[in-house]
């Protein structure tokens, strides 16, 4: 199959782009810089220059393609402005390449969340909320499994607050770039909340599952660690870094503060059981060890 991937260069795509070639798939990778198409070659895959924001380029890619799989986010989160402007250019882009897609009944595999469920572990089965300030993009993923009345196969995996690799990545490396500026490897509240996490390499064989098997409108829990509590994974950061590792208010991490302080555990056991899934490498914790002071 030749898949069009957007955001093929990041920490998660540069895995998926591995994952697919490495079963025999080939790769059409939108790059935004010429660093970006320079490293999708070195990995296999054929650039395509274009931004998250050139819908035409998008769509140019869709026609070029068997399946698209969407990873790009612009990861600015310094400001509730700078976070909506992203969450509606990924919203347009979701659409144009969305509709493009429709009657080919070819796979569309986007990127979302996982969702909370207050007392328990959330599923397959909870539906991701679409207040707050990444709502938006729920309501944009929601709109493309809609598409799979209208002829395209679209499934979302959904993501743990942490996607890690060599000790960075998601909301654990959030803390601990946070940590390195601040000289305090914080977390918000009592930090008994818990947070699940994967490792990228095993969340991009699934992503790979979900463009060969996953049936029209069908969702997926990428999580191989239900949750740790952030107290336990600072402790690790400030033990790496060599900081004290104390309580901060929730305003400390911007426009995320209020997810960062939600308990948010979540199962992956549908997932396993349908597709076959089961994570191979270290845990966030294990992984964490990697940070280097």
């Amino acid at each position: 199959m030749r898949v069009f991937v957007t955001g093929a260069t990041g920490l998660i795509g540069s895995t998926v782009v591995a994952e697919l070639l490495g079963n025999g798939h080939t790769v059409l990778a939108l790059a935004r810089s010429d660093a970006s198409a320079l490293a999708a070659e070195a990995a296999g895959a054929e650039p395509l220059r274009g931004a998250l924001a050139d819908l035409d380029v998008l769509r140019a890619g869709v026609t070029q393609a068997d399946g698209v799989v969407h990873l790009a986010f612009g990861n600015d989160f310094s400001s509730p402005e700078a976070l909506a402007k992203n969450v509606a250019e990924e919203s347009a882009a979701l659409a144009a390449l969305g509709e493009q897609l429709v009657g080919s009944d070819r796979p569309f595999v986007t990127v979302s969340g996982t969702p909370q469920a207050p007392g328990r572990a959330s599923t397959e089965a909870d539906p991701v909320p679409t207040d707050g300030p990444v709502g938006g993009r729920s309501r944009a993923v929601s709109a493309v499994l809609s598409l799979a009345a209208r002829g395209v196969r679209s499934t979302a995996v959904r993501l743990p607050r942490t996607v890690h690799n060599q000790g960075s990545g998601g909301f654990a490396g959030l803390l601990t770039g946070i940590a390195r500026q601040t000289g305090v490897s914080g977390y918000p509240g009592d930090g008994t909340q818990r947070w699940p996490a994967v490792h990228a390499l095993d969340a991009a064989v699934l992503f790979r599952l979900a463009l060969e098997q996953g049936e029209a409108g069908s969702v997926w829990h990428a999580v191989a660690d239900e949750g740790d509590q952030v107290r336990d994974i600072a402790a690790v950061i400030g033990r790496r870094l060599g900081l004290p590792v104390e309580s901060v208010p929730p305003q400390t991490y911007g426009p995320l503060g209020p997810i960062f302080a939600a308990d948010q555990p979540s199962s992956s056991a549908h997932t396993r059981q349908a597709l076959g899934w089961e994570p191979k490498h270290p845990s966030l914790l294990e992984d964490l060890e990697n940070i280097q002071p």
